[in-house]
C-alpha cells in the first residue's frame, strides 16, 4: 500500500459516519442501476426479439408512401401560382399488381424467403358476440418460411387449413374473449358484407398481446372469397437471414417496385420511441442518484480537507509535493468510488434475484407470467466505472484545494 493509500485510508476511518453515507450514496447508485437496467433492457430484448421470431421482417404493401400529385402540379409545377381543391382521386383496384412475377423476383434474393398474403379486417361472431380481427390470408407452406406460426400453435397443425373445410386459426385471445375451442364454428363476416361459417383449426400464442388478441389466419383462397379480391395479394411478407438489413432491403424493393415497403424496424417505430423514452428516463434517474452521491463525497472531502490544515502543511513540510496532497484525497475519493462500486454490485445483484422471483402476471405489449429480466456482466461494468468515476470527480476540487495550502501561512496562524 503506497502512503498516500494509507493516509486516504487513515482520514476515511477518521470520519467513519461520513464515510459510510459516501459508500452508501455510491452503492445504492450502482445497485439501482443494474436492477433497473435489467427490467428495461430485459422486457426490450423480449419484445424485439418476439416481434422478430413471430413477424416477418420485411413487408410490401398495396399502398404508396406518398399520394399522387394534384393534376395542376403535374401541368404548372412545384411554384404555381395556382391549386386545384376538391379533386377525386382516381380509384384504383388495390393489391400488388402482377405479384406473381414481384414475388418470383424477391424470392430469387440470396437469403430472402416470400410469401404472399391477403390482410384485411373482418368479425368474427360467435354466439351472439363480435369481435373484430385482422384476417389474414396466407399458403401454409409459404407462409412457415416467413413466420413461426406453427411453432406458435397451441392446438392444432398448420396443415389443418387444408384438411379442414373453412378452417381458419385464432389468437389465444380471440379464443379467450369469444369462448372458443378447437372445432367450434364460427360466423366470419368480411369488409364487402360477404360471410363465410368457418370452423376454428388452430389456436396460437405468440406471447405479443396485439397479435393473440386481434389476429386470425385463413387460406388465401378463402380470404380472396370472403373480400370478393379474387387473385389478389395485398402483400408480400419476407423473411431475412440477417435482420438487420431489413431496413436497407425496405428502401431497395420500394424505390424498384414502388409500393411501400416496411422493415421490422419501421413497423413498430411507435414502440420503439417508448422504449427511447424509457431509457431516457432510467439515465436520468440513475444519473440524479450519482449526482447526489457525488455532492455528498465532495462535501465530505472538502470537510476533511478543512480540518486537515494542519496535517497538510506538515506534510509539506516533511517534503509532500502539490501533487503528492492531491494525491491523498483524489485517492479517498476513489476509494470510495471502488468500495461503493463493489458494495453496489452485490446490492445489484440481489435486486435482481429479488424480482426475479415475483411472479406477476403481465399484459400489454407483450404477455408473460413475470419480470423480464437481462443479465449480462455489461452492466456491472458500466455501472462500476460511472460510480466510480463521479467519486473521482467529486474529489478533485476538494484535492486541489488541499494542494495550494501554504504550510508558512498555517504555522503564522496557529502561532
Amino acid at each position: 500500500m503506497s502512503l498516500s493509500l494509507a493516509i486516504a485510508a487513515a482520514y476515511m476511518r477518521h470520519r467513519k459516519r461520513a464515510s459510510l453515507i459516501s459508500l452508501l450514496g455510491v452503492t445504492i447508485g450502482v445497485g439501482a442501476y443494474i436492477a433497473i437496467a435489467a427490467m428495461m433492457q430485459g422486457f426490450q430484448n423480449y419484445f424485439v426479439s418476439q416481434i422478430i421470431d413471430v413477424s416477418p421482417h420485411v413487408v410490401m404493401k398495396d399502398e404508396f408512401r406518398a399520394p399522387p400529385p394534384q393534376a395542376a402540379l403535374l401541368v404548372y409545377g412545384q411554384d404555381a401560382a395556382i391549386a386545384l381543391h376538391g379533386q377525386k382521386p382516381k380509384e384504383e383496384l388495390r393489391g400488388i399488381r402482377n405479384h406473381r412475377a414481384v414475388l418470383q423476383a424477391v424470392a430469387a434474393m440470396p437469403g430472402v424467403a416470400a410469401a404472399p398474403a391477403l390482410t384485411a379486417q373482418a368479425l368474427i361472431r360467435y354466439g351472439g358476440r363480435d369481435l373484430g380481427v385482422s384476417l389474414i390470408g396466407i399458403r401454409p407452406e409459404d407462409e412457415r418460411r416467413v413466420s413461426n406460426l406453427e411453432k406458435d400453435l397451441t392446438a392444432g397443425e398448420l396443415e389443418n387449413l387444408y384438411t379442414t373445410a373453412n378452417g381458419v386459426m385464432i389468437g389465444s385471445g380471440v379464443a379467450y374473449r369469444l369462448g372458443l375451442g378447437m372445432g367450434d364454428r364460427v360466423t366470419v363476416v368480411g369488409p364487402t358484407g360477404n360471410r363465410l361459417t368457418m370452423k376454428i383449426a388452430g389456436i396460437f400464442n405468440t406471447g405479443i398481446t396485439n397479435i393473440d388478441d386481434g389476429t386470425a389466419y385463413a387460406l388465401l383462397k378463402k380470404v380472396q372469397v370472403l373480400q370478393d379480391r379474387i387473385n389478389v395479394v395485398n402483400q408480400i411478407r419476407l423473411r431475412l437471414h440477417d435482420v438487420d438489413g431489413a431496413r436497407a432491403l425496405a428502401a431497395r424493393l420500394e424505390s424498384r417496385f414502388g409500393y411501400r415497403t416496411e422493415g421490422w424496424q419501421e413497423t413498430n417505430r411507435n414502440v420503439f420511441s417508448i422504449f427511447r423514452i424509457q431509457n431516457i428516463i432510467m439515465y436520468s434517474t440513475v444519473g440524479m442518484i450519482a449526482l447526489v452521491a457525488a455532492f455528498g463525497i465532495y462535501n465530505i472531502i472538502s470537510t476533511v480537507v478543512t480540518e486537515k490544515h494542519r496535517d497538510i502543511a506538515i506534510l509539506k513540510s516533511m517534503g509532500f509535493a502539490a501533487r503528492d496532497i492531491e494525491r491523498v484525497f483524489l485517492m479517498q475519493g476513489l476509494l470510495v468510488g471502488l468500495i461503493g462500486a463493489v458494495c453496489g454490485w452485490l446490492l445489484g445483484y440481489g435486486l435482481i434475484e429479488a424480482l426475479a422471483a415475483i411472479r406477476l402476471p403481465m399484459e400489454g405489449f407483450a404477455r408473460h407470467d413475470g419480470l423480464i429480466l437481462y443479465r449480462t456482466p455489461w452492466h456491472y461494468v458500466q455501472s462500476g466505472v460511472v460510480g466510480t468515476l463521479a467519486a473521482v470527480l467529486a474529489a478533485v476540487l476538494p484535492a486541489r484545494k488541499a494542494a495550494r495550502v501554504q504550510p508558512v501561512e498555517i504555522v503564522r496562524s496557529a502561532a
